[in-house]
């Protein structure tokens, strides 16, 4: 018997073609949090949380990606606010939390141990995970560590914080992307790309660490769309956000890569009666397809949906109405 969201259907591998279309799913009206506040992880980390939807509602947990993007509002309208409480809180450095930027203490399993210290602080006894990009590697580390709170798993745009992807943001994507690029590395050095960015983004001069910053965020965002949209960052507070989020993911690819022999397919055993759903862009750029297909292998019981006409962002249509669906078939589990 499969563990999948669908249960009715016998294949866990499904694409969501344009061949047989289907109805696109708009975002859930804006939800205002019920309640919100900061939890104290250790002595330099302070964490922004908040719920909104039903207070009586199945818990669902959203991990946003990055590391150090920080969650929005936008995160909140996948999920039905009638059925779901939904759980959302700014990893470590990141959004709302503080301070903004920090790498001190701020690893995977620090990230993991906070998440555990948020569901008892919550008094929740077990919750759906839905995490994006590296939200799925957390939610997948996560769930290796605590399988028995976890109701289900929705895993979109997969990241296994491995080398080759590491490899592939630096300097694979130049194939797809030449002239974002071309910009990316400009007055950088490219044989050490990524260790040059890591130096100029915890640079104590400003001016430095906010243009590669800069940099960096405009280049993500040219290749996380389907339909690429230029992001202006206008305010001194932006571009501190916009600072935060690149030291922070800098930090993670530049310090913190699994190795092969520690890889997370490694204890996908732990995990695999756990119902799951992979949703993955088919031109993802920032996430390549190689990942979401070996955790597919790895974890055959998990559904599998391959969306042929979108990219990484979550926003891109058919990828979000892939989403909503999921959100909405995970009702019916307990």
């Amino acid at each position: 018997m499969t563990n999948n969201l669908n249960a009715s259907s016998p294949k866990s591998l499904s694409y969501a073609s344009a061949l047989h279309p289907r109805p696109m799913r708009n975002l859930f009206p804006p939800v205002t949090p019920y309640s919100q506040g900061f939890l104290s992880v250790d002595e330099i980390h302070t964490l922004y949380w908040e719920q909104s939807g039903n207070p009586d509602g199945i818990p669902i947990l959203v991990l946003h990606g990055g590391p150090g993007a920080g969650a929005t509002a936008t995160h909140r309208r996948f999920f039905d606010p009638e059925f779901y409480r939904i759980i959302i809180f700014d990893q470590r450095g990141a959004g709302r939390s503080h301070p903004l930027g920090s790498l001190k203490n701020n690893t995977m399993e620090d990230l993991i141990a906070d998440m555990e210290k948020i569901r008892l602080h919550l008094k929740i006894s077990r919750w759906h995970l839905f995490g994006g990009s590296w939200g799925s590697t957390l939610a997948i580390s996560y769930a290796e560590q605590y399988p028995q709170t976890c109701i289900s798993m929705i895993l979109r745009s997969i990241f296994l914080m491995e080398q080759y992807e590491i490899d592939w943001y630096m300097h694979g994507m130049s194939t797809i992307f030449p002239e974002a690029w071309e910009s990316f590395a400009e007055g950088k050095d490219q044989k050490n790309l990524l260790k040059s960015y890591y130096e100029d983004l915890t640079s104590q001069d400003d001016r430095l660490s906010i243009s590669a910053a800069l940099q960096w965020n405009a280049y993500e965002s040219t290749c996380a769309s389907f339909f690429p949209q230029k992001e202006t960052l206008v305010s001194d507070e932006q571009r501190y956000y916009a600072l935060a989020m690149a030291k922070i993911e800098a930090s993670y690819f530049y310090t913190q890569v699994i190795s092969p022999e520690n890889s997370l397919l490694k204890n996908i055993r732990k995990i695999r009666s756990i119902p799951a759903t992979i949703i993955q862009g088919r031109y993802d750029m920032i996430c390549p397809m190689a990942s979401a297909n070996r955790l597919h292998l790895a974890w055959p019981e998990a559904d599998y949906i391959i969306v042929p006409d979108a990219g990484h962002s979550f926003l891109d249509p058919t990828l979000r109405t892939r989403l909503i669906e999921t959100t909405e078939a995970a009702k019916t589990l307990r």
